[in-house]
């Protein structure tokens, strides 16, 4: 059963009434056309017309802001931090401002340097080769032993089965938590990342503040263990031992804690949702994936081009100056369009097409770029790929059977079900 996603009637309405409204008139945070999945029309439309544009969203804490939509101007953005800041007392990475007197979570991400730096290089030898190295035969043995437990001739949630199941238990390792107690984790990072304002079934501000001081009481319990005991190669103990951060505050630990989880489980989980879901609109790429294994190691990057698992980062303008012929005034806040730019087709050839031979493949800004490129991208490549490797020889066929449900959010750009069947 082939699922035809691109015909749904509300999708056509909504693509034509794209084509029709004002160009003032366009917010492309508005987290309707991620649930519609035609957001994809917005940017077109933008990159098109208005590269860098002046948006306005009426959700409490958001507002005005620039949409920056084409490569190249992301660019400019990613590598002039003194200009534009992503720093959490400037409003941090995301276009919701906090309300005064609000806890804001303060993590190195949205940090500038010198502190960022110092904060970034305590935990980046969690992605080092070796780590990786040594992860590898771990990893595709989990992988195979949660392929082998799918069932056969019925249907079942692979976003909960698979890419749930497969980011917890390596989210486990990297912190070395309980692993009968995983499931906690992907608790804790849908809380992170949970907004009252953007999507009215999440919890109120009050009940995911106190989720979130429960992930601190615990992880509190776990550097005390941590920071009394030898160093070892996990990021609670890499965190408790620096004299970098061995001081942190418990608002600075529960920000940093909430990045780790909520970057390690995002990026994997979404993609390895997406790139099933990909791979079944474009069954010709398929066909040429299964005729030729080897190009998995082409097809993870570009599912990672093309799900772009965080659609946005938010930077806040330290000063005036011109972006893309357009002046940004101190203040400001700018939205880098990673989304956007990875169908920028001024730098990527056919970037509508999901091509899993790609020339080119990893240029791509699913991960940011320069000095806030995630750290922990090759470990989410190496999972992608190991899933692929052992999916592959197991399934011939793996059926969509329904439409699938996606995050109500212009951040985190996910899915929450994808109903499927693996005949057998």
């Amino acid at each position: 059963m082939r699922v035809n996603l691109m015909s749904d009637p509300a999708v056509l309405a909504a693509r034509a009434q794209i084509q029709s409204m004002s160009l003032e008139g366009i917010n492309p945070a508005d987290p309707q056309w991620f649930m519609d999945d035609t957001v994809g029309d917005i940017f077109a439309r933008l990159r098109r017309e208005d590269p860098v544009h002046r948006s306005f969203s009426s959700i409490e804490g958001v507002g005005a802001y620039w949409s920056v939509t084409r490569y190249r101007d992301i660019m400019q953005v990613e590598t002039h931090h003194e200009i534009f800041s992503s720093d959490w007392t400037r409003g941090g990475i995301t276009l919701m401002d906090f309300p005064p007197g609000e806890q804001q979570l303060q993590m190195f991400i949205a940090m500038d340097p010198p502190k960022h730096d110092e904060e970034r290089k305590v935990v980046s030898p969690i992605a080092s080769p070796g780590n990786l190295g040594a992860w590898e035969s771990l990893i595709r043995e989990r992988t195979c032993r949660v392929l082998d437990s799918l069932p056969r001739n019925e249907t079942f949630d692979w976003v909960d089965k698979v890419s749930i199941e497969l980011t917890t238990l390596m989210l486990a390792t990297l912190f070395d938590f309980p692993q009968e107690e995983r499931r906690l984790l992907t608790h804790w990072s849908d809380m992170v990342t949970a907004n009252k304002l953007t999507n009215p079934d999440a919890p109120e501000p009050e009940v995911r503040m106190a989720e979130l001081r429960k992930m601190l009481g615990y992880f509190t319990r776990l550097w005390n263990e941590r920071v009394n005991a030898p160093p070892r190669m996990d990021l609670v103990s890499m965190l408790a031992h620096s004299p970098t951060t061995r001081n942190m505050s418990p608002m600075e630990y529960m920000g940093n804690l909430a990045l780790l989880i909520v970057g390690g489980n995002d990026t994997t989980r979404n993609s390895m949702t997406g790139g099933l879901l990909a791979l079944h609109q474009h069954p010709r790429e398929m066909e040429k994936l299964r005729a030729n294994p080897a190009l998995v190691d082409s097809l993870v990057p570009e599912i990672i081009r093309w799900q772009t698992p965080l659609a946005y980062m938010r930077r806040t303008a330290t000063q005036d100056t011109e972006l893309g012929g357009k002046q940004i005034r101190k203040g400001d806040k700018v939205a880098m369009w990673y989304l956007s730019a990875n169908r920028d087709d001024e730098m990527i050839s056919e970037p509508d097409r999901f091509i899993i031979d790609r020339e080119r493949p990893r240029q791509h800004l699913s991960f940011g770029f320069g000095i806030h490129r995630c750290i922990g991208s090759r470990i989410a490549e190496l999972q992608l790929k190991i899933l692929w490797e052992e999916l592959l020889p197991r399934f011939p066929v793996i059926e969509i059977v329904g439409t699938p449900e996606r995050v109500r959010s212009s951040f985190v750009r996910g899915f929450t079900h994808l109903p499927v069947r693996i005949p057998g």
